[in-house]
C-alpha cells in the first residue's frame, strides 16, 4: 500500500515538474511581456518625473474584487509611468497580441485609458522623462471626451522617402463601453497586415495595415497628388447655368406689389367694444407697505386682461386682418440657361508624388516599453493583466481565467443594483427561466444573434411584465435559425422600388436658380385671429 503511495506520489510530482516546465517554455516561447499587478509595482514601474505629471499612482484592489491593478487615483491630472522590457519586441516576425484589462469605475466621463507601446531609447526618451512627446510605434486603447468615443489604434510608421513618422488612425474604431466594468481589450497584429480589434473577447473591427480605407492617411501614399503649382486659368468658367441675356422683365410685373393687403370682405363683429381697453388696472392689487413714491417713483396697479373683451367679441379699435396679395410676384430674375462657357469644376493635374513608395508589410518599430500617459478629469481609472504575446491562444487563456469571472460577478452586481429596492423584482421561477436563457444565448449555432438575444433578456429581466413577450421572441429567433441550418434557405432578395425624386419647381433649375427662389418671400400663415380681427 505504502508503495502504492510512492509511485502516486512520485507521478504527481513528476506531472508538477512537467506543468510547471510547460508553463515556462511556453511563456518563454510565446509570452513577451505579462503585468498581472499582484505585487507592488514599485521597482518595476518607473513613474514619470517630468514637470506636470503629478498625478499619483496607487496599488489598489477592483472594487469588490481581492484582484489587484494600477489605479488612477485623482482627477483632473496628468499621468505617466512606464514599463521597459528586457529586450525590444519586434513587431515584423509573426502575430502579435497586445491586451490589457481596464476599469473605469466611476464610469467614464471624460478621460483616456489607453496604452503607449515605445520605441527603443535610441529614439530619444528616457524614463523618467516619459511624457506625451515620447516616441511610440502604437497607440492603443479607449478614449472618450466630448464628441470622441472610440477605441484608438494608432500606427505610428516612417515614411521611407522622407524619413518623416505619421501618425495612421484606425478608420470606423469601435466605441467605448459605457458602464463601470471590468472589459479587456485585444489588438492582434498578423503577418498578412491584418489588424483584428476585439472588446471582451468579442472581435469588434478588422481592417488591413496597408489599405487606404482602414487607416487615415493611408501608410502607402497615393501614386500622385494635385500638382501644388497649378493655377486655374483666369477665363475658366465653372458656371453651369447663368441668366438668359436676352429675357426681359414683363410689362405687368409689378415688383413693389406688397406681399400682403388688408382684407377687405372682412367686417367688424357685431358687439364688437370700441371703447373698451384690452387691458385695465387689476383691482385687487394694493400697493405694498413698503413702496416709497421718492425712491420707487408713483405705483402703478399691474395690469391684467379686460374680462369684458373675454366676454364679448372683442375690444379696442378694431382693424381690418391682411391677407396675401393675388398681384404679388417678388423681384424679377431672368430665367437661368445652359452656360455656353462652361468648362467644369477646375482641378490642378495630377502629377507623381515624391513621398510614394511600395511596401510589403509595415515597417513596424520595434516595442521596448510599455506606458501610460493620459491627462484624465476623473478618478477610479484601473489598468491591470498588460500581456504581448506571440500567440492568440496565451491571449485567450487569460482572458478566460483572469477577466471573465471578474466581469461576470460584476455583471451580476450591476443587475441586482438595476433591481428596485425592496422589492423582488424576479421570482424563483423566473430566474431559473433567464438562467436557462442565458445559457441559450450562449449556444454556438446562435452565436450571430447572441448580442440581441442578451439584450432582450436583460430587457425582460428589468420588466418582467413583458417577459412573455421576449420568451416568443427568442423562441422565434431560435426556430428560424434552427430551420436555416437544416433546410440551408436564403430568403429571397426584394428589390426596393426606388422613391420618386422630390418634384422642384423647375426641374432642370440649376442649385443656383434654386437659391434665387428661394428669395422670394413664401406665402405668409394666416395669423390666429385676436379681439381686433374679424
Amino acid at each position: 500500500m505504502r508503495e502504492a503511495e510512492r509511485v502516486s506520489l512520485r507521478l504527481a510530482i513528476v506531472l508538477l515538474l512537467a506543468f510547471i516546465s510547460f508553463n515556462q517554455l511556453f511563456a518563454e516561447d510565446d509570452t513577451i511581456l505579462y503585468e498581472s499587478f499582484d505585487n507592488s509595482f514599485d521597482g518595476r514601474w518607473i513613474v514619470s518625473e517630468k514637470e506636470g505629471y503629478n498625478g499619483e499612482w496607487k496599488h489598489e484592489k477592483s472594487e469588490g474584487h481581492d484582484d489587484y491593478g494600477l489605479l488612477v487615483s485623482e482627477p483632473a491630472r496628468k499621468y505617466a509611468i512606464v514599463k521597459e522590457l528586457d529586450e525590444p519586441a519586434s513587431l515584423k516576425d509573426g502575430t502579435i497580441v497586445l491586451q490589457f484589462e481596464t476599469r473605469l469605475q466611476k464610469g467614464l466621463e471624460c478621460g483616456g485609458a489607453y496604452l503607449k507601446y515605445l520605441r527603443p531609447q535610441e529614439a530619444g526618451w528616457v524614463a523618467k522623462g516619459f511624457d506625451n512627446e515620447s516616441p511610440y510605434s502604437i497607440m492603443f486603447g479607449p478614449d472618450k471626451c466630448g464628441a470622441t468615443n472610440k477605441v484608438h489604434f494608432i500606427l505610428k510608421h516612417k515614411n521611407p522617402k522622407s524619413g518623416e513618422y505619421v501618425e495612421h488612425h484606425l478608420k470606423f474604431p469601435p466605441s467605448v463601453p459605457h458602464d463601470k466594468l471590468t472589459h479587456v481589450y485585444t489588438a492582434i497584429l498578423k503577418p498578412d497586415n491584418e489588424l483584428q480589434i476585439l472588446v471582451d473577447g468579442d472581435e469588434k473591427k478588422k481592417a488591413n495595415f496597408l489599405s487606404s480605407e482602414d487607416f487615415e492617411p493611408p501608410v502607402i501614399p497615393a501614386k500622385t497628388i494635385p500638382d501644388p503649382d497649378d493655377v486655374k486659368p483666369e477665363d475658366w468658367d465653372e458656371r453651369a447655368k447663368i441668366p438668359d441675356p436676352e429675357a426681359v422683365k414683363p410689362e405687368d410685373w409689378d415688383e413693389d406689389a406688397p406681399l400682403e393687403i388688408e382684407d377687405e370682405d372682412a367686417v367688424k363683429p357685431e358687439g364688437w367694444l370700441d371703447d373698451e381697453p384690452e387691458e385695465i388696472d387689476d383691482p385687487e392689487a394694493t400697493k405694498p407697505e413698503d413702496w416709497d413714491e421718492e425712491e420707487d417713483g408713483e405705483w402703478e396697479a399691474p395690469k391684467i386682461d379686460n374680462p369684458k373683451c373675454q366676454e364679448g367679441p372683442g375690444c379696442g379699435e378694431w382693424k381690418r386682418p391682411t391677407k396675401r396679395n393675388p398681384a404679388y410676384k417678388g423681384k424679377w430674375h431672368a430665367p437661368l440657361i445652359d452656360n455656353p462657357n462652361y468648362k467644369g469644376i477646375w482641378k490642378p493635374q495630377e502629377i507623381p508624388n515624391p513621398d510614394y513608395f511600395e511596401l510589403d508589410q509595415p515597417e513596424f518599430e520595434p516595442i521596448a516599453a510599455v506606458g501610460i500617459e493620459i491627462w484624465t478629469m476623473q478618478d477610479g481609472i484601473l489598468f491591470d493583466n498588460i500581456l504581448i504575446a506571440q500567440d492568440e491562444k496565451v491571449a485567450s487563456s487569460i482572458r478566460d481565467t483572469t477577466w471573465k469571472p471578474k466581469f461576470d460577478i460584476e455583471k451580476e452586481k450591476e443587475k441586482a443594483d438595476e433591481a428596485p429596492a425592496g422589492t423582488d423584482v424576479l421570482g424563483g421561477f423566473q430566474k431559473k427561466v433567464f438562467e436557462l436563457l442565458y445559457q441559450v444565448a450562449e449556444l454556438s449555432f446562435l452565436s450571430e444573434h447572441k448580442d440581441k438575444i442578451t439584450e432582450l433578456i436583460e430587457k425582460a429581466e428589468k420588466q418582467p411584465i413583458i417577459t412573455i413577450g421576449v420568451l416568443v421572441s427568442i423562441v422565434v429567433v431560435i426556430l428560424t435559425v434552427f430551420l436555416k441550418l437544416i433546410f440551408g434557405g436564403k430568403k429571397a432578395k426584394v428589390e426596393k422600388k426606388p422613391e420618386p425624386a422630390a418634384e422642384t419647381s423647375n426641374k432642370e433649375g440649376s442649385g443656383d436658380e434654386k437659391a434665387e427662389e428661394n428669395e422670394e418671400p413664401a406665402a405668409p400663415v394666416r395669423k390666429r385671429q385676436t379681439r381686433r380681427e374679424n
